[in-house]
């Protein structure tokens, strides 16, 4: 059951936020500046509201998550630091004695509460909203372009994905204590899953038991992205033959296997608009897209900025309708369409790299 009104923290400790977090603090600056009460609005269809057992707040888990992405660390660790780093229980808005949370409760608010693709696009709207509020945003003009995201589960096999976090771990390991390794138990050299799976619990039993080199942050850090690796996203691992992740091309001969995520983003290098698709879809077909986000999120755009790929006759044609400049390298021509002249004049412009396609007016 999920209760949506806040409620007040109490204790005789909250001083200690004021004496030892910085007013200049990241975390302090965000949670002053950042209205996280959207968070109830959008989950509320994900939770029971008039049953069941007491939900933990969906902002505080948000934070965690946001935690867990600015400073890399997996759930376990995260918990952990969150333990006594009271920057990171003031952003958590817990007192500084209160307990933490269980690290598998982000993994079920990761699986049963965020599935929501429309959460990507409402986090940049606010991120675009609070940018316009405080005059981070100064200029007008859009940058367009498209990364690309390797698959982590299709390129590998699940078993070698444990391979390599336990070739990880015991490098680390070694370079503490390298005796250490004729404790642990005998390595598997056979493409079995199960049988990895098997080797990587009798390691992890190991190393725990060996209190000398568990004091180490770094070798527990590598144990606990081992163990999430088994018991979070093995679930994931297995979807080897995902039919999602397809085949892109970055150039004539480079491929990559995984996702192209299409970005549009101010010159202040904010955020404005983002989409998700499979690997070979190409970047100019979203240039629209881009664009209306980006107006919808509130951003006034007058010129809009990308390569050769958003340069096409229709992308062109949408931006002298919408009266919206632009810079772009020009596409090349080629014969009978052309006389050589023009096509040399054409490729003395490429020479330059960016060309103006377009006025406003």
């Amino acid at each position: 059951m999920l209760n949506f009104q806040e409620s007040l923290t109490v204790s005789p400790y909250l001083s200690l936020y004021d004496q030892l977090i910085p007013k200049d603090h990241f975390l302090r600056e965000m949670n002053e500046l950042v209205d996280f009460s959207f968070v109830h609005e959008e989950l509320a269809s994900k939770y029971c509201l008039d049953n069941g057992r007491m939900a933990i707040d969906p902002i505080q888990l948000l934070k965690y998550l946001l935690l867990k992405s600015i400073y890399n660390l997996s759930d376990r660790d995260l918990v952990e630091r969150a333990k006594f780093d009271l920057s990171f229980k003031y952003f958590l808005g817990i007192a500084p004695e209160s307990k933490v949370i269980n690290p598998n409760t982000l993994t079920k608010f990761r699986t049963l509460r965020l599935r929501d693709g429309q959460l990507l696009d409402l986090l940049i709207s606010k991120t675009v909203e609070i940018a316009l509020k405080n005059n981070v945003i100064k200029t007008h003009d859009l940058i367009v372009d498209a990364t690309h995201t390797r698959s982590k589960f299709s390129a590998r096999k699940p078993q070698e994905v444990l391979h390599a976090r336990v070739k990880q771990l015991r490098k680390t390991i070694y370079q503490i204590d390298e005796t250490i390794k004729e404790t642990f138990p005998e390595r598997n050299d056979e493409d079995d899953l199960n049988k990895e799976l098997s080797y990587c619990e009798s390691l992890i039993n190991c190393v725990e038991s060996a209190n000398k080199v568990m004091l180490y942050p770094k070798v527990k850090e590598k144990v606990n992205l081992l163990k999430e690796t088994i018991e979070d996203d093995l679930n994931q691992l297995h979807s080897f033959g995902n039919d999602e992740a397809t085949i892109g091309h970055k150039s004539s001969d480079s491929a990559f296997l995984g996702y192209k995520t299409h970005i549009a983003m101010s010159d202040e290098r904010i955020i404005t608009a983002a989409l998700i698709t499979t690997g070979e879809k190409s970047n100019g077909v979203y240039f629209k897209k881009l664009y209306e986000q980006s107006v919808a999120n509130g951003m006034k755009v007058e010129a809009i900025i990308g390569d050769i790929a958003y340069s096409g006759k229709e992308n062109i044609n949408y931006s002298r309708l919408n009266r919206v400049g632009g810079a772009s390298r020009l596409r090349p021509l080629t014969p009978p369409y052309v006389p050589f002249g023009i096509r040399r004049f054409h490729f003395i412009l490429n020479m330059y790299f960016i060309v103006m396609l377009y006025t406003r007016d």
